[in-house]
């Protein structure tokens, strides 16, 4: 029995090392590619002045969605930061996605709300909106009362009442840096082709906030918070930087992203029934894309800043992480059409592939390999001293990348 196991285990290791040395190898590409992406970025903007926005009366306007659920205690901060944001042609729709709590009440107190006719494009099916509301101390902030139906359901009725050129998607408890909107907006300016673009997320956890506004950068005190710390920075100046150059970003994060209005309109908007309905709109767009012979481009540009708060228990993130893969796997089952198909370009023959068996498998294939390690231990059939080595090599080359 033992004997059939070792014969087991042998070609399984090599497996496994052969998982290790290609996604490792692909990291590095992604490395060099993001070191490429982020010199070309500094020496195109270099010079230029986003104050010049500011005076423009051709820029793109921008509707902010912000959908709400129970956000008493820190929808007004948010809010006023939103308002204060430097960009010349700015709306801001609030949507209030059945709160149970005094959401609406705050905000008519902080925002001196009035009724106003709830006549609108319903371009997209949502759940009924019983009020809509303007701001009287801010005409830009429309404010909709609607019965719940969940975060997508509460963008597309955000979509539907949008009146601008681009929608940017945000989180209710995001804060945005003041110029990170100008600087979001300048490939729509510089590509006709781009359709979308994010920006960075950073961890909130330990700096100081005033007004919702980050007024001092700090490293969170806390283990998990900085490990967080350590990860979003990879996977947005490493990650998503080096598909920028690849020409495959797949991702655009939930919490900060802007998008043409009229490409999210044609695909339908957010899909509801989804619990990765960001990912899966940036498929949904891209995907049209190659099937109309008409490829657009998704751009993450390093610089537009919008800061989270990052859980610092285990139970949260493991929350959290399961929703994520959870959306993760839906997306790729639902888009498994684009798996190896060179109609959709890069999209099906490098993009796609990387996702699954990076991204979505990787964490089975590491647990398989921790479990055969540990078999081979019990049979006598691994090295120590190699393993040791081998531990120190993985370790070291990913704090060398880090």
């Amino acid at each position: 029995m033992s004997f059939a196991i070792e014969a087991w285990l042998v070609p399984f290791n090599w497996g496994i090392l052969t998982y290790f040395l290609a996604i490792n190898s692909f990291y590095a590409v992604l490395l060099v590619s993001a070191v490429w992406e982020i010199r070309r970025h500094v020496l195109t903007v270099r010079g230029e002045s986003r104050w010049k926005l500011l005076s423009s009366h051709v820029v793109p306007s921008i509707t902010l969605l912000a959908p709400a659920h129970n956000e008493a205690s820190s929808i007004a901060q948010s809010l006023h930061a939103l308002l204060g944001l430097y960009y010349p042609n700015l709306e801001v729709v609030v949507i209030n996605d059945g709160s149970s709590d005094q959401t609406m009440e705050v905000l008519q107190r902080e925002f001196n709300l009035t009724r106003i006719h709830s006549i609108f494009d319903r371009r997209l099916e949502t759940k009924a909106i019983l009020q809509l509301y303007r701001s009287q101390s801010h005409p830009s902030l429309v404010v909709a009362d609607k019965e719940n139906g969940g975060k997508a359901d509460a963008l597309n009725a955000g979509l539907n009442l949008a009146t601008s050129d681009l929608i940017c998607a945000i989180d209710a408890d995001t804060m945005i840096e003041p110029d990170a909107l100008q600087r979001m907006v300048r490939p729509f300016l510089t590509g006709p082709d781009v359709v979308a673009a994010g920006g960075t997320i950073r961890v909130v956890n330990g700096s100081t906030v005033s007004a919702g506004r980050v007024t001092a950068c700090r490293i969170p005190r806390r283990a998990l918070a900085g490990f967080q710390t350590v990860e979003y920075l990879r996977a947005f100046l490493f990650g998503r930087l080096g598909w920028n150059c690849l020409g495959g970003n797949l991702i655009i994060s939930g919490a900060f992203g802007l998008f043409k209005r009229e490409a999210v309109m044609a695909v339908g908007g957010y899909t509801s029934d989804t619990v990765g309905e960001d990912m899966e709109l940036v498929v949904k767009i891209r995907r049209k894309g190659y099937e109309q012979r008409n490829v657009q481009r998704i751009e993450f540009i390093p610089d537009p800043v919008a800061w989270t708060e990052v859980p610092e228990s285990l139970g949260n993130l493991g929350r959290q992480r399961d929703r994520w893969h959870r959306g993760l796997a839906d997306v790729i089952w639902r888009h498994r059409k684009l798996f190896l198909n060179p109609r959709y370009g890069v999209l099906g023959l490098l993009v796609y592939p990387y996702f699954l068996f990076v991204e979505l498998l990787a964490p089975v294939v590491e647990a398989a390999g921790f479990m055969g390690v540990g078999v081979g231990f019990a049979l006598g059939v691994v090295d120590g001293s190699f393993a040791i080595f081998f531990l120190c090599a993985a370790y070291g080359y990913g704090l060398v990348l880090s």
